[in-house]
């Protein structure tokens, strides 16, 4: 490693100010992402300021028809909230399957969608049940705060505080992980409301997660395992490297969403 400066805000107030203050720091959370790329010299910021400790960004509750995660809830509390079981069980399986113990207890939400790691699981999650993100500025809904390979629509001194997401019981996630990382190699999440089907892909795009309208209007037309089947996503686009080549990739996308389709079928 090497010499950076440390700020433990207690604010998220606090927080801004520091991010204002210094273009060259960077929000420091669970350290997932971060950390592992300044090891690298893949990210060098000369300031962290770490929002670990800050009580107003620590909470799970129940709004309305939402479920509201503050940024630095860790992915075991996402799990392990009854709240979330209850309302919406797809977000708490899909945190479950995130990473090790040692990443469930130190990852956090806000940290994984503001890094908007293509390999990512919450980013699906996002994009697939039309979340909110909130930040220390504004709301940004899911379509527009996903922009490309670790890009969002975040601005320097702007801070993610909270992710509300809609209630859609009738949502399920399924992700081929790497053996190793568990990482995506290929995600998808399937929503179906009474106002429309939803469904993001992660782990296979080069330019991240991304919705596949192909298969939105083949199950809006025919919601069915065979309509899911039928539809097949090109190579094009779709990320090769040493783990799979986008052949390989572009099979997953497939073979992951005809099989979430087919557990919503089955269940509801």
């Amino acid at each position: 490693m090497y010499q950076f400066n440390y700020i433990k805000a207690k604010s998220v107030e606090e927080a801004s100010i520091a991010l204002s203050n210094n273009p060259e720091a960077k929000i420091l959370a669970g350290g997932m992402t971060l950390i592992p790329t300044m090891k690298q010299r893949l990210a060098s910021p000369e300031q962290l300021i770490d929002i670990r400790q800050i009580e107003e960004l620590k909470f799970i509750k129940l709004e309305s028809n939402n479920i509201i995660v503050g940024s630095v809830s860790n992915h075991f509390e996402v799990y392990d909230s009854e709240i979330i079981k209850e309302h919406l069980p797809v977000l708490s399986r899909l945190a479950e399957n995130i990473g090790d113990p040692h990443v469930r207890n130190m990852g956090t939400i806000g940290g994984s969608i503001s890094n908007n790691d293509p390999t990512a699981d919450y980013p699906a999650a996002c994009l697939g049940l039309g979340a909110i993100i909130k930040t220390s500025k504004r709301e940004i809904e899911a379509e527009e705060f996903f922009i490309g390979l670790f890009e969002t629509s975040l601005e320097e001194d702007e801070i993610v505080t909270q992710v509300s997401f809609p209630i859609i019981k009738n949502s399920c996630y399924m992700k081929f992980p790497n053996p190793a990382s568990r990482y995506a190699m290929a995600g998808v999440f399937v929503s179906k409301s009474d106002e429309e089907i939803r469904v993001a892909v992660t782990g296979a795009g080069e330019n991240g997660v991304f919705r596949w309208k192909e298969m939105e209007n083949a199950l809006s037309n025919d919601w069915s395992v065979s309509s899911a089947d039928s539809v097949r996503i090109s190579s094009d686009g779709i990320m090769s490297d040493i783990h799979g080549n986008s052949d390989y990739r572009a099979n997953l996308v497939n073979v992951m969403a005809t099989r979430a389709v087919e557990n919503l079928i089955n269940e509801y």
